[in-house]
C-alpha cells in the first residue's frame, strides 16, 4: 500500500523542521527540500532530504519525477518585516515568484493539495477596539511587503483553484514560538530577529542588551502586544489541514492563533521567571511595519478541524524554549 508522501519545502528551517516531525508521527513519508540559505539541515531529522531552490523548476520537476507526491506544504518564505521594507525586491522574487513556480509545478505533475504557510500581517492594521479579535473576514489590507507578498499567492491558490481544480489550506500564522517538548528541533534563525529566542540569548549572557522597539504604542504597556501560539501546537494544525484535503476537504483558510495577547514587557518579565535571570534591555524607536496588536481568534479551525492548542500557556512556550536554546548553544557567540 503506498504510504502518503508530503514534499515540504522550507523543511530545515524552523516551523518546516516541526512540521516533519509531526508528520512523521502520523504516519507520512516526507521529502524536505530546502535551499539552506537560512534552514539547517541537522533539523531535517525525519524523511528523505534533498537541496534545492523553489526558484529552480528543472530542481522542483526532479523532486516530483522520482517521488510519487501526494501533497506539499510549503514554508519556503522569507519572513522579516523590517528587511522586506528594505528590500522587497527579495521578497518578491522568492515570496512571489517562487512560490508560483512550486504551483506550476505541482500542476504539470498532476499534484493538487497544498498546506500554504501564511501570516496574520496579511490584515494589516488591527480592529479599532484592542479587545477584539482578528477573525478569517478582517479585511486584508497588509502595510508591509512582507505580507503583501502572502496576501498575492493566498489570491494566486484560488485563481488555481477556480481553474485548474487546486486545493489548498491556508494557515495565517500569529507568532510562532517555543520549541520541540522533547527539545529534537527548535528556533534557530540567522539572524536572529524573533522576540522570544532573542530575550532568552539575552537571559543566557548578562552582556547582552534586548532591543524593545516603542514603548509609546497604544496598548496598555506601550509595547507591541502579540498572540503567541507554540511551534508544536501550529505543527498539528498542519497535519489536521493535511489529513482535511486528503480525505477531499474544500480549500479553506485558518488563523492560526490562541486568541491570548501579550506585550513585549509581558514576554519580558516571563522569560526572566523562566530562566531565573535578568534580561537586559534598551527602548529604541519603533520599527518600520509593526503594527501596535494583532491577536487573533481561531474559532474556525476549532470548529471545522477540532484543532486544540496544547500547549497555549506563555509560560509553557518559553519554558520549551529555554531548554532548547540552553541544549542548542546557538546563543553562544552568535550576533544579532
Amino acid at each position: 500500500m503506498h504510504k502518503s508522501c508530503v514534499l515540504i519545502t522550507g523543511g530545515a528551517g524552523y516551523i518546516g523542521s516541526h512540521a516533519n516531525a509531526a508528520l512523521a508521527r502520523a504516519g507520512f513519508d516526507t521529502v524536505v527540500y530546502d535551499n539552506l540559505s537560512y534552514g539547517h539541515r541537522d533539523l531535517a531529522q525525519w524523511g528523505t532530504f534533498a537541496q534545492g531552490d523553489i526558484l529552480d523548476a528543472a530542481s522542483l520537476d526532479r523532486i516530483f519525477e522520482q517521488r510519487r507526491i501526494d501533497a506539499v506544504m510549503h514554508f519556503a518564505a522569507y519572513t522579516y518585516v523590517g528587511e522586506s521594507v528594505a528590500d522587497p525586491a527579495k521578497y518578491y522574487t522568492n515570496n512571489v515568484a517562487g512560490a508560483l513556480n512550486l504551483l506550476d509545478a505541482m500542476r504539470r505533475h498532476g499534484v493538487e493539495n497544498i498546506i500554504f504557510s501564511s501570516t496574520c500581517a496579511v490584515y494589516g492594521l488591527p480592529p479599532g477596539d484592542p479587545d477584539d479579535l482578528l477573525t478569517e473576514e478582517h479585511p486584508k489590507q497588509p502595510i508591509n511587503p512582507y505580507g503583501r507578498t502572502k496576501l498575492i499567492i493566498e489570491q494566486a491558490m484560488e485563481d488555481f483553484g477556480r481553474a485548474y481544480g487546486l486545493r489548498s489550506v491556508i494557515l495565517r500564522y500569529f507568532n510562532a514560538a517555543g520549541a520541540d517538548p522533547q527539545s529534537r528541533v527548535g528556533e534557530r534563525h540567522i539572524p536572529e530577529t524573533h522576540l522570544i529566542p532573542l530575550v532568552l540569548c539575552a537571559a543566557s549572557d548578562p552582556t547582552r542588551t534586548l532591543k524593545v522597539f516603542g514603548d509609546d504604542y497604544d496598548t496598555p504597556d506601550g509595547s507591541c502586544v502579540r498572540d503567541y501560539i507554540h511551534v508544536a501546537d501550529l505543527a498539528d494544525a498542519h497535519v489536521l489541514a493535511l489529513k482535511h484535503l486528503m480525505d477531499g476537504g474544500s480549500s479553506e483558510a485558518f488563523n492560526l492563533g490562541n486568541g491570548l495577547g501579550y506585550s513585549v514587557f509581558d514576554v519580558l518579565d516571563c522569560a526572566e521567571r523562566v530562566s531565573k535571570r535578568p534580561v537586559n534591555r534598551i527602548i529604541q524607536e519603533r520599527r518600520p511595519g509593526d503594527s501596535p496588536y494583532l491577536v487573533g481568534s481561531a474559532q474556525r479551525i476549532r470548529s471545522k478541524l477540532g484543532w486544540r492548542p496544547r500547549l497555549a500557556d506563555l509560560d509553557q512556550i518559553i519554558a520549551t524554549a529555554w531548554a532548547w536554546h540552553s541544549k542548542d548553544g546557538f546563543c553562544k557567540g552568535a550576533s544579532f
